[in-house]
Formats: structure tokens, C-alpha cells, sequence
């Protein structure tokens, strides 16, 4: 009876809870494992969190220019940082590279550059892309879900300018919030189970064969279900295979394949036969778990170490194994079986440019003595351009200039031949020649240099007897009047007769039919500069008792222009005392005195003489 009351009232309670939620095998399940709860994963891993648990880190790596090519430090991401985006806002010539903190190189580590893909490193898996098509604009980056377990640092390898590097990632926070470990009550799956929203599987219920889930624990004194009594179908969900293997090798996944049939028969019917509610989960099924074999995996290689000529690249090459759709570094022992490829070669960009000399050795720049000779020396690239000494070598240029040795000078006199022109026209004259002492070409010595017997510069010359003729005749120039700024000369101009006895000097008439030479010019020597000019002094201003002149000072330019370019402590005065001596009265002279004006401020007496008249 007992029994009866027990499994009535359990009808009753089925009842009004499917009334009242519907359907429970309908609702969805959430992150806790509470059908119809609603929860999800919020951005910090929380089931039905809050996004209140961690925090978001994120930056822009603007620096443009960097001080020398190779790797430098962008940022570093701490231990337990999930959601790692590190990427290049602009494709460029740049990579970045990852690396722990423990030294380990995970992604572009030793100048080596590794082929897109991903890599396994601080307990997450990193997915590396690097976009190669010709039209893309994309940088490369990398990402990974975490959490790590080790810090990393985060670098680019700088061999162009920084177009930008963008990273973010999701730290836990300091605080991060308690959530409670309670339970919906009424709408669970399995009532009262033993597991909470975090799966921590030191609690009661947790199942590892079943992949991690949870079964309920079912209280000792709950009164078993009674199930409505099953209804015969006539169609049945059948399973009937598998897919194919995802992988060849290496641990691949397939799944159940269930197809609708006759229950008696087990003929496969069209799907809408069966009822799709009843239809049981493909699951997943791992296959072919045999290991794939080792390969060599080689990386792209590295910018040539020169510019131009022989230089060197180096690229890397890994022995790796796929498992479980994922690419993992192992030992090379594992890649024997395989030749190695080689890591560095030699390459070369173009034929760097070369020193060419373009001409002989020039004559010497003395005829005797040490001087210099030279040459043309150009850097010329290699289709023959001359281009900017830069480009070649500067430590290995040729000389374009040297020392030449001629031999000593010779130390004598040198002379020019006799001159053609007589210094007279008739009778006895003189004729010159240039005499020197040299030791070089370009210097004169002292005449000690060749001793003291001077070849003769003069010789008498005679053009035979004169007939008696008057010439007028000049004498040389004096010098300038002045050392700078313009000046005059003279010289003697003189009448005279020329005969076989010799010059007697005539009367100036005697040449008049002859233009006369003159005997002044004007002379210049230098520019003055600016420079103090004055008149006379004027006359004094009295006889005796003291009195005084003046003049008048200008400051004059070569072109007899007012300057202000004199130097002040060189100008002349411009009054002066004079006749000082008392005023005494010679006999026959009469001294008078007048005085001008009257007061304490009235001029002294003026006083002059006069002549007396007989």
C-alpha cells in the first residue's frame, strides 16, 4: 500500500514539473552542467562569470626606427595570461619571434625563421600565420587560448622601419570575484549532483573514462523512477559506421554514422521515418593512432649578410612529427632516415662595385727636386657606372697621388740672350740681358748659391757715328708722392743736342718742334682706406697774451667721400693755442686795450698794437 501512495505521488511530480518547464530534455545545457541554467563562459573562463575576474592587457609597439637590425624586446606576457593576440598592424620585411623566460625559443628563435603553423610551448599551443600572398597587406602574428604557465617575452626581429605591432591578453585580476557554488533548484538534469561550475575532479562523481563529465550520484533512500511502459517502434535509429579517418597517421578522429531502419527488417527507410528526438549523438572516435614519420621542416631563409658580393644566409630546419592534427618539434635522431638540408649558404646579391684606374701616372709636377705626380681613380659598379666612392671599398683604394724624384737641381747662373735694342740710336750704347742664380724651377737663391763671378747683364753697343741732333731727353720717375690713395710724379725733361762729342744741353726752344714728354702723372700704389683729412690752421686769434686756431678735420674715404671707417684716436686736433707771449709795445707802436660788456662774467681785455705815424 505503502508503495502504491509512493509511486502515485512521484506521477504527480513528474507531471506538474513537466507542466510547468516544459520539456527537460529539450533545454539547452549550460557551462555548469545544469540543463536550462543559462550559463556561459564569460570572457575570464568563468561559467556564468561576471567578466569582472581578470583583466584586459593590451598595447601598440609604435617605436619606429630602431637603433640596429636584430631582435628587440616588444613586451612581456605574464604566467596565466590567456587570449594572446600579438600582431603586425602592416606587412613588412620585420618578424616577430616568442621566446620563455627559461630561455626557451618557441617561435623564431637563433635568426632562424620557422614556416607558419603552430608550436607548442609554456603549456598552450601558439598558432603562427604569416600572410605570403603578393596583394595582402596583413602582418603576420600569432595567438593562442592559454593560460600560459611561464612568463614570455615577445620580440621583433628589426630589419626595416616599425610599421606597428598591436598585442592584447587576458590576465586574472588581483581579486578576481567569488562566485557561490549553488545550484538551480528544479530544472537539473540529474537533481543533486556532487559536481560544481569549476569540474574539479577531486569531487565526488567525477567520471575520467567519460571524458571529465559527471554522473549523478543517486541518494540511497530516493524511490526508483517508474518509466511510462515503452511504446514499439516500428522505425529505429541503426548505427551503421563510422566516417573516415581525419588523419592518415598520427592520431586522426572519425564519428558514429546512425541511419534510420526497419525494426524487423534492418532496411535503411528515409530519415523522417524514424523520430529525430530519439536519434542518438554522433560521437567521436580516435583512429589511425599509429605515429606519422618524422620530416624535415625547413624555414624560409634569412636576408643575405651582404648587400652585395659573397655573403651568407642561414635558415632553420627542424625534425618534426604530426600528432593529433598538431605539428610538434622532436629530436633529429627521429629524421635519420632523411638528409639533412643544409642551414646556411652562400649567396649574393649583385657584383659589388670596384675601383678602376683610369689613366697613367701624369708627367712630375717639377723638373728636378721631389714632386708630386698623379692619376684618375674612380669606384665603378658593375655595369661600368662611376658611382659614389661609398659603394667600393675605401680600404682598398688605389693611390691617386705619389712623390716623384727628379734627381737633384742644378745650381748655376741662367741668363737670357743679349737684347737686340741698343740703348742708343747712334754712338756708344748699352744693351742687357737677364742673369739669375736658380736651383729649382720655381725659386731663386741668393747669388752665394753659384758664387760670387756674376755673368755680366750689360754690354756696350754703338750703331756707328751721330749726326748733331736735338731729341728732348727724360730722366726716370721719382717715386709716388704718397704710399697709398693717389699721388703724383716727376721727372727731369731736358733739351738736348746729340753729337759724336757727346749731349750738351740746349735751351728748351730749341726742342719745340718736338712734342715734349711729360714731366708729371698721377700715381696710385694702394687704396688708403678711410683716413683723417685737414685744412691749415687759420690765423691766430690774437698777437700775444695767448690766443688760438683752428681747423677743420674730415674723415675722407678713397673717393673723397665723408667715412665713418677712421680710427678715432688718430684724428688731429682741431684747435690749438698760440702766441703765448705777453704783449710788450715796440717803439713806434701803441698798445690799445678795449673790454667788451661789463660784470663778473665779462670778457678779459682785448689788446693789440698799433703804428705810430711820424
Amino acid at each position: 500500500m505503502l508503495s502504491g501512495l509512493a509511486l502515485l505521488l512521484l506521477v504527480c511530480l513528474l507531471h506538474m514539473f513537466v507542466t510547468a518547464q516544459g520539456n527537460p530534455w529539450s533545454q539547452s545545457l549550460g557551462c555548469d552542467e545544469y540543463l536550462g541554467s543559462g550559463k556561459v563562459m564569460d570572457k575570464c573562463g568563468v561559467c556564468g562569470g561576471d567578466n569582472m575576474a581578470c583583466k584586459l592587457v593590451s598595447g601598440l609597439f609604435q617605436q619606429h626606427s630602431l637603433n640596429k637590425v636584430g631582435y628587440h624586446k616588444i613586451v612581456e606576457i605574464p604566467e596565466g595570461a590567456t587570449k594572446i593576440n600579438v600582431t603586425e598592424t602592416v606587412k613588412s620585411r620585420n618578424y616577430l619571434a616568442l621566446k620563455s623566460r627559461s630561455g626557451r625559443s618557441i617561435i623564431n628563435g637563433n635568426w632562424a625563421i620557422d614556416r607558419p603553423g603552430e608550436y607548442e610551448g609554456v603549456g598552450t599551443m601558439f598558432t603562427y600565420r604569416r600572410p605570403n600572398e603578393v596583394t595582402s597587406t596583413a602582418g603576420e602574428s600569432f595567438l593562442a587560448e592559454g593560460p600560459t604557465n611561464e612568463i614570455l617575452d615577445v620580440y621583433v626581429i628589426y630589419q626595416q622601419p616599425n610599421p606597428g605591432v598591436s598585442y592584447e591578453f587576458i590576465l586574472p585580476s588581483d581579486n578576481p570575484p567569488q562566485h557561490p557554488n549553488h545550484r538551480p533548484g528544479g530544472n537539473t538534469l540529474y537533481g543533486q549532483s556532487g559536481n560544481d561550475h569549476r569540474g574539479n575532479p577531486n569531487q565526488d562523481g567525477y567520471d575520467p573514462a567519460g571524458g571529465g563529465k559527471y554522473t549523478p550520484q543517486v541518494p540511497n533512500n530516493q524511490v526508483p523512477a517508474v518509466l511510462p511502459p515503452r511504446r514499439q517502434r516500428e522505425y529505429n535509429w541503426k548505427l551503421s559506421g563510422a566516417t573516415e579517418c581525419s588523419a592518415s597517421c598520427g592520431r586522426g578522429s572519425r564519428y558514429t554514422i546512425f541511419r534510420c531502419v526497419h525494426r524487423l527488417s534492418h532496411e535503411q527507410v528515409p530519415e523522417n521515418q524514424c523520430d529525430s528526438s530519439t536519434r542518438p549523438s554522433s560521437q567521436e572516435e580516435p583512429c589511425n593512432l599509429q605515429s606519422c614519420p618524422a620530416f624535415w621542416d625547413i624555414g624560409e631563409w634569412s636576408e643575405c649578410s651582404k648587400t652585395c658580393g659573397l655573403g651568407m644566409q642561414h635558415r632553420q630546419v627542424l625534425c618534426r612529427q604530426v600528432y593529433a592534427n598538431r605539428t610538434l618539434n622532436v629530436h633529429t635522431s627521429r629524421c635519420r632516415h632523411l638528409e639533412q638540408p643544409e642551414t646556411t649558404s652562400t649567396c649574393q646579391l649583385k657584383i659589388c662595385s670596384e675601383w678602376q684606374i683610369q689613366t697613367e701616372w701624369s708627367a712630375c709636377s717639377v723638373p728636378c727636386g721631389v714632386g708630386q705626380r698623379t692619376r684618375e681613380v674612380h669606384c665603378v659598379s658593375n655595369v661600368g657606372d662611376f658611382v659614389s666612392d661609398e659603394e667600393c671599398n675605401m680600404k682598398l683604394r688605389p693611390s691617386d697621388n705619389e712623390n716623384c724624384d727628379m734627381g737633384p737641381c742644378a745650381k748655376s747662373w741662367f741668363f737670357t740672350d743679349w737684347g737686340n735694342k741698343c740703348s742708343a740710336e747712334c754712338g756708344m750704347g748699352v744693351r742687357t740681358r737677364g742673369v739669375l742664380c736658380l736651383t729649382n724651377h720655381i725659386s731663386s737663391l741668393p747669388l752665394e748659391g753659384c758664387g760670387h763671378e756674376r755673368p755680366t747683364d750689360s754690354q756696350v753697343c754703338n750703331h756707328g757715328p751721330c749726326e748733331s741732333r736735338i731729341e728732348w731727353f727724360t730722366a726716370p720717375w721719382s717715386q709716388c708722392s704718397t704710399e697709398c690713395g693717389s699721388g703724383s710724379q716727376q721727372r727731369a725733361v731736358v733739351c738736348l743736342m746729340k753729337s759724336d762729342e757727346g749731349f750738351n744741353v740746349m735751351p728748351p726752344y730749341e726742342c719745340s718742334s718736338l712734342d715734349k714728354p711729360l714731366n708729371q702723372q698721377s700715381c696710385h700704389l694702394k687704396s688708403c682706406g678711410a683716413k683723417w683729412y685737414h685744412t691749415d690752421w687759420s690765423a691766430c686769434s690774437k698777437t700775444c697774451e695767448g690766443g688760438f686756431r683752428v681747423r677743420e678735420v674730415r674723415c675722407l674715404s678713397d673717393d673723397m667721400l665723408s667715412s665713418e671707417g677712421c680710427e678715432e684716436e688718430l684724428k688731429p686736433v682741431e684747435r690749438e693755442e698760440c702766441n703765448p707771449e705777453p704783449c710788450v709795445p715796440h717803439i713806434g707802436q701803441l698798445l690799445l686795450c678795449s673790454k667788451h660788456g661789463s660784470g663778473a662774467k665779462a670778457p678779459p681785455l682785448e689788446c693789440h698794437t698799433v703804428g705810430l705815424v711820424n
